[in-house]
């Protein structure tokens, strides 16, 4: 099997995660907070330890001494570019929930809600290509290891987040055939990120250091300032952190036996 059929295979399995955890949130509908919290935390440690063992740790052997401004250099991009587009749309942490007073907006239909849910759903597709950027600039590396920790990792974040995109969409009335249709966009949006990713180190294979290291900038930052903020802001901190943990330890683990 090829690479680039591998990677294809990847780019799949991403999107059906994606659209598995909107299939969820179309049965569950909401999940208590506190099993919410905990998983997200297990999801963020699998992708804090893969962002550094499988992307920024592998740029910066590629590059050696002399190329050390690679990593350096993407990780700064990778952040700056997230940092970007949370800048021109919506914190996660802030609207995935929907609770108390937004909640009831959101039943009353009124036109601000449903602004604020759109939005909110914009958020999420954008941040789809460039985790998908992430999963495919890894499979120009010669260490395949760390292609698929860093998918597996990915995928299983896609899960929570996918629930995340259609459940307040139900909300709000949107038909069941639109919700899927969203659900879809967002799915195939990451996969298209992945190829993307894998011909961008294809072309530019000199730069592979310094876009691995961008794509572990960016997961970086979409932890700290985004899953770390939900999974600490419905009073279950501890349970997050334990869970953050076992996540760091698994995909040690998973790293190793992949």
């Amino acid at each position: 099997m090829t690479v680039f059929e591998q990677l294809l295979i990847c780019a799949g399995g991403l999107g059906l995660a994606s659209l598995a955890g909107s299939l969820a949130g179309m049965i569950v509908r909401r999940i208590p907070h506190k099993w919410n919290d905990i998983f997200l935390g297990f999801c963020a440690g699998m992708m804090l330890t893969a962002a550094l063992v499988c992307l920024i740790v592998p740029s910066v052997d590629m590059a050696g001494k002399n190329g050390w401004w690679q990593p350096v250099t993407g990780v700064v991009l990778g952040v700056a570019l997230i940092a970007v587009l949370d800048r021109i749309t919506p914190h996660l942490h802030h609207i995935a929930g929907l609770e108390g007073n937004e909640t009831e907006e959101v039943h009353t239909a009124s036109t601000k809600s449903i602004n604020r849910v759109l939005l909110f759903v914009i958020a999420i597709a954008i941040h789809k290509f460039p985790e998908g950027l992430a999963a495919g600039v890894v499979f120009d590396g010669e260490d395949m290891t760390n292609a698929y920790t860093v998918a597996i990792t990915i995928a299983i974040q896609n899960i929570p987040e996918g629930m995340v995109v259609v459940t307040p969409l139900i909300m709000i009335g949107v038909s069941m055939w639109r919700v899927i249709g969203v659900s879809m966009s967002v799915a195939l949006l990451e996969v298209a990120g992945v190829v993307a990713g894998y011909f961008l180190g294809d072309v530019s294979a000199s730069l592979l250091p310094a876009l691995t290291a961008l794509a572990g900038g960016a997961m970086l930052y979409v932890i700290s300032d985004e899953m770390i903020p939900e999974t600490h802001s419905h009073g279950f901190e501890k349970h997050a952190t334990y869970a953050l943990v076992a996540g760091v330890m698994t995909m040690l683990y998973i790293q190793m036996f992949v």
